[in-house]
């Protein structure tokens, strides 16, 4: 299957894509930044661990890798009527925290809402444009935190 796109032709910003490193251990990491999606604004009602599960089921021997399911019920719900409920497939909004050494953890997260623009499945373009703007602010106030952490 080819693409209707070149993918290294997206700019990360299209799509969202924020990283930071943090210096300290894993579980540290995982909520420090638990706690900053809060005071964001986010919740966390989904969260797991791939690299523990993938290391028992096929002793896959992954270094620590963690997400953090975050969600803004409200805009949640906003975003599900704004795509025909079609947003529900990529939710929630997710934080991925991995490993990259021992005492250096990487921080990943891309916009659900810019991807759901990008696939083509936002039915109110007004209301996802808001959407955008208003995760977009509560993601920023994420990475503002977790890089000054690293100031």
């Amino acid at each position: 299957m080819s693409l209707p796109f070149d993918p290294a032709a997206v700019d990360p910003d299209d799509f969202g894509e924020k990283q930071a490193t943090l210096e300290m251990d894993h579980e540290e990491a995982i909520e420090y930044v638990r706690a900053v999606c809060t005071d964001a604004g986010f919740g966390v009602p989904v969260e797991f661990s791939p690299s523990e599960m993938l290391n028992e089921k096929v002793d896959a021997d992954r270094d620590p890798y963690y997400v953090l399911g975050a969600c803004n019920p409200a805009i949640a719900d906003r975003a599900l009527d704004a795509t025909d409920k079609r947003l529900g497939a990529l939710m929630p909004c997710n934080m991925i925290i991995w490993q990259e050494e021992t005492g250096v953890q990487r921080v990943y997260h891309v916009s659900i809402m810019k991807i759901a623009r990008l696939l083509g499945m936002a039915v109110d373009d007004e209301e996802i444009d808001s959407i955008i703007d208003d995760t977009g602010e509560m993601v920023a106030a994420v990475f503002d935190e977790l890089h000054a952490d690293t100031e």
